[in-house]
């Protein structure tokens, strides 16, 4: 089941690096950044943590929780918030039960060879617990920037999707006026 937005976001139980145990309904009333990737402590992974990290505060001031998610253990997650001094939790999910909830968990192929693996997709949830936008192509360097829908330092365009959401938007809101 691929969610979209629109969709409920399913809730889970898991632990954080501490071994806390954290249920997404925790977070009812809050908007919540809950980012799949990979692997602790590789580079497109370690980029995508920095850029969450070094624009927490934005993401904070914008009422973003953050919550990154993997299916490494809580060791591993504890030696990554350390090393990059990441300010927010990191999300075990070893049995990959949060993964298979979100479609995240899924076939990929590197050198012809197919394996399973995480998809590196972000889910926005607003304050109602519904998937107010899924990224897809995450922009490591830059994923900070994508979420709060501010151009990335390069100044390039924003992608046409949102773009042509908000113009969607504008011309709903006349039509209503119009009705009115």
């Amino acid at each position: 089941m691929a969610l979209t937005v629109g969709s409920t976001a399913p809730d889970f139980k898991t632990t954080d690096q501490d071994g806390n145990a954290v249920k997404l309904s925790d977070f009812k009333g809050k908007k919540v950044v809950l980012y799949f990737y990979p692997k602790d402590q590789t580079p497109g992974c370690t980029a995508q943590a920095c850029s969450l990290r070094d624009n927490y505060k934005a993401l904070q001031k914008a009422g973003y929780e953050v919550l990154g998610i993997s299916s490494d253990d809580e060791k591993s997650h504890r030696k990554f918030i350390e090393k990059e001094k990441l300010p927010f939790r990191l999300l075990a999910d070893t049995d990959k039960s949060v993964h298979h909830l979100f479609g995240t968990w899924v076939e990929k192929s590197m050198y012809g060879r197919k394996y399973m693996g995480t998809a590196r997709v972000t889910f926005i949830i607003d304050e109602k617990g519904y998937i107010a936008e899924v990224i897809e192509k995450v922009d490591t360097q830059n994923h900070a920037d994508q979420i709060l829908g501010t151009p990335a330092k390069s100044a390039r365009p924003k992608p046409i999707k949102k773009a042509a959401k908000k113009v969607l938007r504008k011309s709903v809101k006349k039509a209503a006026k119009k009705k009115k």
